[in-house]
């Protein structure tokens, strides 16, 4: 890769949500040396288990959830391996994801469920098409959640040193959720990474993000569409994200406007390891100036026509091998979700194909008075 490209990063974060993502997961570091001496996973386990006695979760709820439990899950360690947004370039994996079956199901999904989702949209400030998007990447549309059971993948990581502290944060996570009744042990299932129901969040993601808006008194992520689309919105809501502002767009680069680029523009420090690997945010006039034009040729819009008012018209260049993307504020809230390039702008790119066509709206129609957005 010549030098003045933007990387894509070839860690993804705790990420299967999605077979992936993990929404609201940093990417992790490996905590503990790996020639650590480690106790048995039996003695481990008797550890987490005198802890979560100590931190008040109930004695029968800690039984339930760990006695079956009698070894590490290897598949969930293979798994952990070998993550799609870090073996894959980021072209592969925009191929792989964003194929016609998706967009057509997208639009489907979005026209099915309009009411629903203009509510949710409307009262979080979260385009219907993005949540959709976060949606199908993450579940399938809800068709696909995963099936390894949460406490065992979870066990499994936390226990595993390359990971083990932040992990095992979330096994003590896990169980508070089933201590307060959220969910019962055996539909507590999700993807080998310990992201739960069709959003995906991993336990800490759920106690702070997730939403009961169908106002039953639990925040079922896991069947409850309105609770699902709620607690994505939520989500992208908590990090930042603004009604209006774009995610981003793809452009052209030349290979003297990179060169330009890769002297003149500094790259951008942060926490998740993808927005290390972009620059700083620029005005769109600047970035015109050193030579990107959209995929046409066309120059750059001096204003993005559908941004909100008073959002800065500043964007940061993210490449990959031969496509390159400039992106704005709200693009940030979809790291939050998974800190890899490839998720993010396959969340931007497919919510932008999902609207390119007009939706027959098939849902029978709801009331139009608000949910109470419950149980936070």
């Amino acid at each position: 890769m010549r030098a003045w490209h933007i990387a894509i990063p070839l860690l993804a974060v705790v990420a299967a949500a999605t077979g992936r993502s993990t929404a609201g997961v940093a990417s992790a570091q490996s905590n503990t040396p790996p020639d650590t001496a480690r106790p048995s996973f039996a003695e481990w386990l008797a550890d987490v288990r005198a802890e979560a006695l100590t931190r008040g979760i109930h004695q029968d709820v800690v039984d339930q959830a760990l006695n079956e439990i009698v070894e590490p899950l290897p598949v969930v360690i293979e798994r952990d391996r070998a993550q799609a947004e870090s073996v894959l370039s980021l072209e592969h994996y925009l191929r792989r994801r964003l194929t016609p079956k998706m967009v057509t199901r997208g639009r489907e999904m979005l026209a099915r469920h309009h009411s629903m989702l203009e509510e949710v949209g409307s009262r979080y400030g979260v385009s219907p098409r993005t949540i959709v998007a976060v949606w199908g990447l993450e579940s399938n549309f809800g068709r696909f959640s995963g099936v390894r059971p949460t406490i065992a993948a979870l066990a499994t990581l936390a226990w595993d040193p390359r990971r083990s502290q932040f992990f095992r944060g979330e096994l003590f996570n896990a169980l508070e959720i089933l201590d307060r009744g959220d969910i019962e042990l055996s539909r507590m299932r999700g993807s080998w990474a310990g992201a739960m129901g069709q959003p995906q969040f991993m336990p800490s993601s759920y106690l702070k993000f997730a939403e009961d808006f169908d106002g039953d008194g639990r925040r079922d992520i896991w069947s409850s569409p309105p609770d699902v689309f709620a607690s994505i919105a939520n989500f992208l809501k908590g990090h930042g994200w603004t009604p209006g502002e774009r995610w981003g767009r793809e452009v052209k680069v030349s290979d003297n406007a990179a060169r330009r680029i890769a002297a003149e523009v500094d790259k951008r420090p942060g926490t998740c390891v993808a927005t290390r690997d972009m620059t700083v945010a620029l005005p769109m006039k600047r970035w015109q100036q050193l030579g990107i034009r959209l995929p046409t040729g066309a120059p750059l819009p001096a204003s993005d026509p559908g941004g909100a008012a008073g959002v800065s018209e500043t964007a940061a260049l993210v490449s990959g091998a031969t496509r390159h993307f400039l992106v704005n504020g709200n693009y940030d809230a979809l790291l939050e979700y998974n800190c890899a390039h490839s998720y993010a702008i396959s969340v931007g790119l497919l919510a932008d194909r999902i609207e390119s066509a007009p939706a027959t709206h098939a849902e029978a129609p709801r009331r139009s008075t608000p949910r109470r957005a419950g149980h936070h």
